[in-house]
């Protein structure tokens, strides 16, 4: 029996929407989103490696409903996780406006125009950005604007601006509103030194002057000035050399340089390495989930036995060079994410449905949290059976890594706390949940004796 159900975060086009049937990704067309359709299959930019695959099918039955009824019916290739902006780095969102731009001005020299502008628009398949949402091409109308402008500001250009000239993380504001950051808001953080920057003028005040006062046609006036398809070219290009010229130094924090500062020996860090290649080597994994994956050591020896690898780690620096070198590769297994394990992505937008959390995203096989219980459990405060309970619960094989009392990193961390707290925090206790919820395969203590590696399965995995 078929399962189909419409996509939660596609209702807002009334000329396309997105439905989901036994797992294949497909889309309801009405009769205009299908003439739009047959142009952008014309001008060959379905060829286009940056948009997704896409196929037109004979059926166009539909479980979802479009007001105008349904015309047509694509299918698109699955993207292996989807993942949202405010998880991105802000080398990936650069990444992703370029993109952006880049695909609108090759619609323009097809006729065509891209109705929206939003990063909601793009995932990652490992580290190459990919365009999903071929309903947003639609047909160039006569004296229309760039009709994605603001939204583009608003969820592309400001956070990149926060981050780039501001030193603050974007990722909390996107979170905080998938509307994006208004021209308002950003307008209130800038400095004196900021109303000479480039762009400033057109894309922060004038549109923060707007948004207070709609009505005011001198001012709109100034936005538009004559209307043609080689005005609108132009300033998207204006845009892209804007974007392609924001930097974000990595800070030289304490987990950016962990990779090659830390705590380990080279004789436990080989043992540790060759501990998690064993465990990998039992399974051929469709999605492995390195949870607190640093600078992707870890997640590297996973992708050679893994069909897709979710890298995660709280700190945005360590994620973005990460991003960098896998990217400078050309991989496309490894999709590095920015992720607090102890406050992760929530359910989001129309309902809390239009963006899902994390976990109903897709479900792993294989998870390593590897140096990551100490953290969860001193640093956030989370009771150390209730750590084990929740990785338990995301039903995959595990390889678990357990610094006790002794470990340095745990005594910086217990340092930092009133004695009388954490009193579970003891081998005996994390053995002892572990082994309630899943069967231990197998088990090593590193050489400096205060880690202890684990590779565990669920108690109803298939055998």
């Amino acid at each position: 029996m078929s399962v189909a159900y419409g996509e939660s975060g596609s209702f807002r086009d009334p000329a396309s929407r997105v439905f989901v049937v036994d797992g294949d990704i497909r889309r309801a067309l009405s009769r205009e989103g299908v003439a739009d359709f047959v142009a952008l299959s014309d001008s060959g930019l379905l060829d286009d490696p940056r948009v997704i695959a896409t196929e037109r099918l004979d059926d166009a039955h539909s479980p979802v409903e479009l007001p105008d009824g349904v015309a047509a019916v694509l299918r698109h290739e699955r993207v292996p996780f989807v993942s949202y902006p405010y998880e991105w780095t802000f080398s990936m969102l650069r990444d992703a406006a370029l993109l952006q731009l880049d695909l609108t001005l090759a619609a323009l020299d097809s006729g065509l125009m891209l109705k929206d502008a939003t990063p909601y628009n793009v995932q990652f398949v490992g580290t190459r950005p990919v365009f999903i949402d071929v309903g947003s091409f639609e047909r160039l109308h006569a004296g229309e604007l760039w009709v994605g402008y603001r939204q583009f500001c608003m969820q592309y250009l400001f956070p990149l601006l926060l981050q780039a000239h501001k030193k603050v993380a974007f990722q909390p504001w996107l979170r905080g509103s998938i509307e994006g950051v208004p021209a308002s808001d950003y307008r209130g953080l800038t400095s004196l030194r900021d109303r000479f920057r480039r762009g400033y003028l057109t894309h922060v005040f004038l549109q923060a002057r707007l948004d207070r006062h709609p009505g005011s046609v001198r001012e709109r006036a100034a936005l538009k000035t004559e209307v043609a398809t080689s005005v609108i070219r132009a300033n998207v290009k204006k845009m892209r050399r804007l974007v392609a010229g924001l930097r974000s130094e990595v800070p030289a924090g304490e987990w950016v340089r962990y990779g090659a500062d830390n705590s380990y020996t080279p004789a436990d860090a080989a043992t540790k390495d060759e501990f998690v290649r064993s465990a990998v080597a039992t399974n051929r994994w469709s999605l492995v989930w390195d949870l607190g994956c640093n600078n992707g050591r870890h997640a590297r020896i996973a992708a050679a036995q893994a069909a897709h690898v979710l890298a995660v780690d709280a700190d945005a620096g360590t994620v973005d060079l990460l991003y960098r070198e896998l990217r400078a590769e050309g991989d496309t297994t490894i999709l590095p994410l920015v992720v607090n394990l102890a406050d992760p992505s929530p359910g989001l937008g129309w309902r809390g449905c239009e963006r899902p959390p994390l976990l109903d995203r897709g479900r792993p096989d294989l998870v390593l949290a590897l140096a990551l219980v100490h953290h969860l459990a001193i640093a956030s405060n989370v009771p150390l059976a209730e750590v084990v309970d929740w990785l338990a619960s995301l039903g995959a094989a595990l390889v678990v890594e357990f610094p006790t009392r002794d470990d340095p990193m745990v005594q910086s961390l217990l340092a930092r706390k009133r004695r009388d707290l954490h009193p579970d925090y003891h081998r005996a206790v994390f053995e002892r949940a572990l082994a309630q919820r899943c069967d231990i395969q197998r088990q090593e203590t590193l050489g400096s004796g205060t880690r202890v590696l684990y590779f565990a399965t669920p108690k109803d995995m298939p055998r």
